[in-house]
């Protein structure tokens, strides 16, 4: 009879469990359900926690993407750090051809403690080249002596990464010798690893050998936070370290910094640049003046790619542009910031970028602005500036911008990846063609899809579930003429 007893025990213990966890059958309410799209999910305690092992590595461009490449990663203390590379072959043995450089370390203070950032720029690489590379940390924590005797030296030293594989870019000089193809994102910002997770995972899978990834502000909430770049860095795991990452601040990037002190005669600490930006993404020293890497350029098989912080010194920043643009060799040239020329929510508006940078994309022949901020999705056709009234309103109204698909004006974006949505600008019925948007929409998680050819540059906008929602081409002609084709699906219902 003990079995009977035990069944019965189980099956009353059971009982009881459901009963304290399952809603009553017809209880309209149950307090487990869902009461908004997003909440601040709790960080579990394993993302933060540095090791001595390297993690949160990431893979980005600070000199030439055909000759060079650069990675960051972290530890928890580690004095010094090494990086090496071989060029891919088909089995194990290219362990034996590694070239070991060293890598630059600096300490990091964030919420959670102090870490070691590493940075490491692999120099002198073939273009168009599959090469393997590992990043190693000091370790800390010696090995057992046994453990040392059945290793090699560095293995003893270092703790290792494990070998990634990544191509280098073609060479060019200006024009697109190979297709380009990246994946574009908005906001991220909230929930990242609760709700970002799947769509930057299905980008990847919608667009596997993509060239680069490219973010367009708020990564995160709160850019001093430690957990949150965990969340992050969690959602992109295997991502991040195996395609260049190209990204511009947001508005939360920038924060109070509870380790900085206080200027004199300030009350308040002023909001800065998060602290680990620098020491976080490795892009190119060539902006101006006194920036730390969030405003830069960089040449990718024929397209520039600009990225500007428009958080802040926008005058400062427009006289640097206007060099940019004026010597540029490259067929495409496709810009990034994050606060829109042309807003698509509600009470929202940036009248200065309008007066300063639009003008700059018209003269120099812009062909494609990627936005974020609004957490709303909205696609322009071309905009020329030379059909426009009037630019500066409250309500981000310029009548005029129904151009035509020749008028060769850039083309305005604005999307949102992560969870937090906003209401959209709504215009009067009678004054429809003061819309300059072509497409929009609200509540979904987009990620776009972005190649460009010689001649030819596909755009397309793809919902979280890797659904069509937006497309257009451009045509670029022998002299540079754009002819703009809006491919859009009709919207459901």
């Amino acid at each position: 009879m003990r079995p009977v007893l035990k069944l019965t025990s189980c099956l009353c213990l059971l009982t009881v469990c459901c009963s304290l966890t399952l809603p009553v059958l017809g209880e309209e309410k149950s307090r487990w359900e869902h009461k908004k799209n997003y909440e601040k999910m709790i960080v579990e305690p394993t993302l933060p926690v540095a090791t001595d092992v390297p993690d949160r590595i990431l893979l980005s461009w600070k000199q030439d993407p055909a000759r060079s490449f650069s990675v960051t990663w972290r530890s928890k203390a580690g004095a010094d750090a090494v990086a090496e590379i071989a060029p891919a072959e088909t089995g194990p043995q290219f362990v034996k051809q590694a070239r070991l450089i060293p890598g630059e370390t600096s300490p990091l203070k964030t919420n959670l403690g102090t870490v070691h950032m590493h940075a490491a720029t692999f120099e002198d690489l073939k273009p168009n080249t599959l090469y393997v590379y590992r990043v190693g940390s000091r370790r800390t924590v010696p090995l057992s002596k046994a453990d040392q005797e059945d290793v090699e030296p560095l293995t003893a030293e270092y703790a290792w990464s494990e070998w990634i594989q990544y191509r280098t870019a073609q060479e060019s000089e200006g024009d697109v010798v190979a297709p380009v193809s990246f994946v574009y994102v908005g906001d991220a910002q909230n929930d990242v690893k609760s709700h970002w997770s799947r769509l930057i995972r299905e980008s990847y899978r919608d667009a596997p050998r993509m060239t680069f990834m490219l973010h367009a502000g708020d990564l995160v909430n709160h850019g001093n936070h430690d957990q949150e770049w965990g969340e992050w860095f969690y959602a992109g795991s295997g991502i991040f370290s195996a395609i260049p990452q190209l990204a511009v601040p947001g508005n939360h990037e920038y924060a109070r910094d509870p380790f900085a002190e206080k200027p004199e005669g300030e009350e308040s600490l002023p909001k800065t640049l998060s602290r680990r930006w620098g020491q976080r993404f490795e892009f190119p020293d060539n902006g101006p003046k006194g920036s730390t890497e969030n405003i830069f350029y960089v040449d990718v098989q024929g397209v520039r790619i600009i990225g500007l912080d428009s958080n802040r010194e926008i005058e400062a920043q427009t006289e640097w542009l206007k060099k940019v643009l004026s010597n540029n060799p490259n067929r495409w040239t496709i810009l990034t910031h994050h606060h829109p020329i042309y807003s698509s929510s509600v009470k929202r508006d940036n009248p200065e970028l309008r007066k300063t940078w639009q003008r700059l994309y018209e003269k120099y022949h812009v062909d494609l602005v990627l936005q974020g901020h609004d957490h709303s999705y909205g696609r322009t056709g071309p905009i020329s500036l030379q059909l426009s009234r009037q630019l500066e309103t409250e309500e981000n109204v310029a009548t005029g911008l129904r151009v035509a698909d020749q008028s060769g004006g850039p083309v305005y974006v604005v999307s949102v990846s992560g969870p937090k949505m906003y209401e959209l600008k709504q215009y009067p019925a009678e004054a429809i063609q003061t819309d300059p948007f072509r497409r929009r929409t609200q509540g979904k998680q987009l990620y776009q899809v972005i190649t460009v050819e010689q001649d030819r540059l596909v755009y397309q906008a793809k919902t979280v579930t890797g659904k069509l929602y937006d497309q257009f081409t451009i045509t670029k002609d022998k002299a540079g003429k754009n002819v703009f084709e809006d491919q859009a699906p009709p919207v459901e219902e």
